[in-house]
C-alpha cells in the first residue's frame, strides 16, 4: 500500500472568496464570517494577488465601526501587501514550516502564476497523519 502525496495540490482547497482593494471592510468581515474562512486573497481586476486580508487584520476596525456605528472604510489599507504563497507543486513540508514560523493560518497555493488554490494549517496536519 502506497504512502498518500505530500504535494501540496493533493491537499489544497478550493479558494472559497477573495477580494477586491476596494471591497468594504465589513462586507468583507461578514463574507470571512459566511464562508468561515479566517482570511483571503485580496486580488486586482486581472486576478493577480496584490494582498491578503487575514481576521487579525480587520479586528480592530471591526471592533470600532461595531462599537461605533462608523464605516470602515475599505480594505486596501488594512490588508497584508506582503504575501506569503506557496506553489501546488511544493512539498507540505515547505507549507508546515512557514505555518510554523509565523501566525498565518491560511497560504494561497499559487499554480503556473495564478491563484490556484488555498492551504490552512489543518490541511497540512491533515496530511502529516494519513502518513502514518
Amino acid at each position: 500500500m502506497s504512502r498518500p502525496s505530500l504535494v501540496i495540490k493533493e491537499h489544497m482547497r478550493e479558494v472559497l472568496i477573495t477580494f477586491r482593494p476596494e471591497t468594504d471592510v465589513l462586507l468583507a468581515v461578514h463574507q470571512l464570517l459566511e464562508k468561515g474562512v479566517s482570511g483571503a486573497p485580496v486580488t486586482d481586476r486581472l486576478g493577480n494577488i496584490v494582498g491578503f486580508l487575514s481576521e487579525k487584520d480587520v479586528m480592530g476596525i471591526a471592533l470600532d465601526a461595531g462599537y461605533y456605528a462608523d464605516s470602515a472604510g475599505t480594505i486596501e489599507r488594512l490588508m497584508s501587501k506582503k504575501v506569503v504563497t506557496v506553489d501546488a507543486e511544493d512539498s507540505i513540508v515547505t507549507a508546515a514550516r512557514i505555518f510554523r514560523d509565523s501566525s498565518m493560518k491560511t497560504l494561497p497555493v499559487m499554480l503556473n502564476g495564478r491563484l490556484a488554490g488555498m492551504l490552512t494549517r489543518r490541511d497540512v496536519l491533515r496530511a502529516f497523519e494519513r502518513q502514518r
